[in-house]
């Protein structure tokens, strides 16, 4: 029963007592309540498809084609590793109130104030595609399919019925510009590339029963990884199973993954990991540890560790003949290798030892501390470090990255059990086929991150100075702007991006992007500045064939999902809405090739069923996809610890680094750091060989911020939200509280208590909520939970000079600066000031 239908009865049962206390004589006084009707309810499978990496399956109750409740899985006895149950989080069991939320977008609107306003009349879907289609087609043959935009949106895990239809008729139409990178996990997975592995390839954490020290960086899948089947699970689980190790996370913030989990936590600062990590490798480096226990290991499998290493490296590459090889031979110098720069010698002699002493005074750590944590690497039988992904959205995250994935190196340990990389863990997963795109005649890419600036100067940039992938050569431009943007569910466009309050001064010229198609199930912040507003089904109302995602740890699983309800009001599957559209550009039959919704599925499915690694699924999947809806979850356990690097440590298979092995010394970032130009005028653009702590904008050490802006903020992941979405479900809002978090010692300095409402500025805006003042978070440190929508109160200014976000959407702070190598987000890196408003 829903809370206020509880209430009501309960009122409504005590008058009736009351009464009956009064007429006690009167046959009135007994009082029977009828009783409630009968309600026949369905039972379908359905999936939380948010992007938290698990698409938990959910049981979705309906009577009469209204959902009455949701509920998570518990068709299992519950054994961790056997059977256990893919419990969803709140999150996934809110989804009613999601599906009901009073700003479902109900038809399809078009803009007809300026946008951004939010202002909208309905039209008929004929209208939508008519307008779309003509639009398309009128803005390929003006400017160039390199001009149509498919925006990056993670809003929508779906396998049939998702944005691939997008890609579909934008592929019909001749194509459109592509994009690398991601807003999570962008210059990880460069840093890891350039030293020879997946930023996801970590040993797994069942591997953790070999381990005797975890240390964590940055990691915290407790609240991003929340589900039963997620790496938050395992996660516990490998901790309670181990008694022997000794677990030490270093985060600005004492986050879920510690509250006691944890045998010591280090309050670091923000964008610091990387000094923290030089001084550990001085401590094994100079101490002689590495030359007695790592050395051969180094010299076996890596490159770029000491000034030998670089000129056999030479040698090697001369006597192979390989042109691939020769190429990379003048960006080679070996007086820049990792050994000397440590230590303070040869050519870094100037620099200085990167010495305890040093990094102390930079990440806030005590010296005596780093020192314990080197001496406790160095003792460790089977070290198991994880650099988490907020090292690398920062100001330069992938050098960050790059420095905390040295420490695994220098243990020589790597390959054995119990032992990591660096990297995230590695993930489990069942596999199932999705819609294909077709394929795209446009073969240029920028980064997912330089769409907005792309809009103002696409015709201009060039792989030399923005890292615009498969053109000519460095110097080739793009030759198009960006005239035409499609968001598929995706609130990228202002929410999670950075700059809000700028990237909506670009977006709110249409004579700039002359077309905006937003496709959503809600009014978000990105959907108040669409032309055309597409109103999509939600997840409860959808047929569906979908996985376990990316970070379901040992589970594996395929939902069937059959709709719960009926698509409400007028919104429809991506599937069909792009029929129509389809069919207004006269290429409908290129479209559905002869198939509707439910020839698609069963075609998918069958394919699904062809997969080897699904053959192990409880139970085996059924004949046909009808049959798979009515059971619904199929479950695999992926129940073998896999270890980082074993194929290349222990079997012999040659990494995809130049060299073949891991590259301390990046060959391809030295040819970047070379060859591409950078932004003498921004602090820290630059790309070095070897990993380094790189002062940077906006850093702990940026004496040019720090007097007006004392503060470093940094934002985190919250157990009411994946990214923004979920934001608008009242249920979430007020089990997690979305409020900027201060150390007493902060808030004191500032006359700030509990829960008072404050303003938190800098150069590019104000966002007005409640502070929480607490000593979980570092002192001169400010955290603030991501994805809260962007809420701009226009009748109000801030002491920034901007409208005040009351709507507390830490991107109204961020600032829009692409990273050195990846050209990804630093939305950790910011300095601010709080007082009260």
């Amino acid at each position: 029963m829903e809370r206020r239908s509880f209430l009501k009865a309960s009122a409504a049962l005590g008058c009736a007592a009351t009464i009956t206390g009064c007429k006690t004589s009167s046959d009135d006084a007994n009082v029977v309540p009828p009783k409630p009707p009968v309600v026949e309810e369905v039972q379908t499978w359905s999936a939380c498809l948010v992007n938290c990496g698990s698409n938990c399956p959910v049981k979705v109750f309906s009577s009469d084609g209204v959902i009455t409740r949701v509920e998570t899985d518990h068709e299992t006895t519950d054994e961790y590793g056997v059977n256990h149950q893919i419990r969803a989080c709140a999150r996934g069991r809110s989804l009613k109130q999601r599906t009901y939320a009073p700003d479902r977008l109900k038809t399809p609107m078009k803009r007809v104030g300026k946008r951004g306003e939010g202002k909208f009349v309905p039209i008929s879907w004929d209208e939508a595609a008519s307008t779309i289609a003509s639009e398309l087609q009128r803005i390929a043959s003006e400017y160039g399919n390199k001009s149509i935009l498919k925006h990056y949106g993670t809003g929508a895990y779906y396998g049939f019925s998702s944005s691939a239809c997008f890609n579909r008729i934008l592929n019909l139409n001749g194509g459109f510009l592509n994009i690398y990178g991601n807003y999570s996990w962008a210059q990880q997975n460069e840093a890891a590339a350039a030293t020879g592995f997946s930023s996801t390839s970590g040993s797994n954490l069942l591997a953790l029963k070999d381990s005797d020290l975890f240390i964590g960086l940055g990691y915290n899948p407790s609240e991003m990884r929340q589900s039963g089947s997620g790496e938050g699970y395992d996660f516990l689980n490998a901790l309670q199973s181990n008694n022997n190790l000794e677990v030490i996370m270093i985060d600005p913030r004492y986050t879920d993954s510690m509250v006691g989990k944890e045998d010591q936590w280090l309050a670091i600062r923000p964008g610091t990991d990387a000094a923290f990590a030089e001084a550990v490798a001085y401590e094994m480096i100079s101490s002689g540890w590495v030359d007695k226990h790592s050395k051969a290991f180094l010299d076996k499998f890596c490159v770029g560790y000491d000034k030998a290493s670089l000129e056999q490296l030479i040698t090697d590459f001369k006597a192979s003949g390989d042109d691939s090889k020769l190429q990379y031979i003048p960006y080679i110098k070996p007086e820049d290798n990792y050994k000397d720069y440590i230590l303070g010698e040869g050519k870094f002699v100037d620099k200085g030892a990167r010495t305890p002493q040093w990094a102390a005074k930079v990440c806030g750590i005590p010296e005596a501390k780093i020192k314990t944590i080197a001496t406790k690497i160095m003792n460790a039988r089977a070290p198991f470090i994880v650099t988490g992904a907020g090292v690398n959205r920062h100001a330069n995250g992938e050098q960050a990255m790059r420095a905390c994935y040295m420490l695994s190196f220098l243990t020589g340990k790597v390959g054995q059990p119990g032992v990591s990389n660096g990297a995230l863990p590695q993930q489990g997963s069942l596999s199932r086929s999705g819609l294909s795109g077709l394929a795209n005649p446009v073969k240029e890419q920028i980064s997912f991150f330089t769409w907005a600036e792309a809009i103002e100067r696409g015709h201009e940039m060039t792989a030399r100075n923005d890292g615009v992938r498969k053109t000519e050569d460095l110097d080739t431009p793009l030759g198009a702007d960006v005239k035409a943007i499609f968001a598929i569910n995706s609130n990228a466009l202002i929410n999670q991006h950075s700059d809000c309050n700028g990237t909506a001064k670009i977006l709110e010229d249409d004579n700039k992007c002359e077309l905006i198609v937003v496709c959503d199930c809600w009014m978000t912040p990105s959907a108040k500045f669409a032309d055309i507003l597409l109103p999509d089904t939600s997840w409860l109302e959808s047929n569906d064939l979908v996985n376990d995602s990316y970070a379901s740890g040992i589970m594996g699983y395929l939902v069937a999902m059959k709709a719960g309800i009926e698509p409400l009001w007028e919104c429809k599957s991506m599937y069909d809405m792009c029929a129509l559209i389809a069919e207004k550009m006269g290429k409908l039959g290129e479209y559905t090739e002869g198939k509707d919704e439910a020839a698609w599925l069963e075609e998918l499915y069958q394919k699904t069923r062809t997969y080897s690694n699904n053959a192990n699924a409880e139970p085996a999947l059924p004949a046909t996809y009808a049959e798979a809806q009515d059971i619904g979850v199929f479950r695999a356990f992926n129940g073998t610890a896999k270890l980082a690097l074993d194929s290349y440590i222990n079997g012999g298979k040659a990494l995809g680094t130049p060299s073949g092995k891991v590259e301390i010394y990046s060959l391809s970032m030295a040819l970047k750091g070379t060859e591409w130009n950078f932004n003498d005028k921004v602090k820290g653009d630059y790309i070095t060989a070897i990993p380094q702590y790189q002062q940077t904008w906006e850093g702990y050490e940026d004496e040019d911020t720090k007097e007006d802006y004392p503060l470093q903020l940094v934002g985190f992941h919250t157990k009411g939200r994946t990214h923004s979405s979920y934001h608008n479900v009242p249920w979430l809002r007020e089990a997690v509280e979305d409020a900027v978090w201060m150390n007493p010692i902060d808030a004191q300095a500032r006359g700030l208590t509990q829960g008072v409402k404050v303003q938190v500025w800098n150069d590019r805006g104000t966002i007005e909520l409640p502070v929480r003042v607490t000593p979980r978070v570092a002192p001169g440190v400010a955290a603030l939970g991501q994805g809260a929508w962007y809420q701009p109160d226009t009748n109000r200014t801030g002491p920034s000079g901007h409208i005040v976000d009351v709507g507390g959407c830490i991107n109204t702070l961020t600032r829009y600066q692409p990273s050195p190598l990846a050209k990804g987000n630093p939305q950790h890196t910011n300095r601010v000031q709080i007082a009260k408003a």
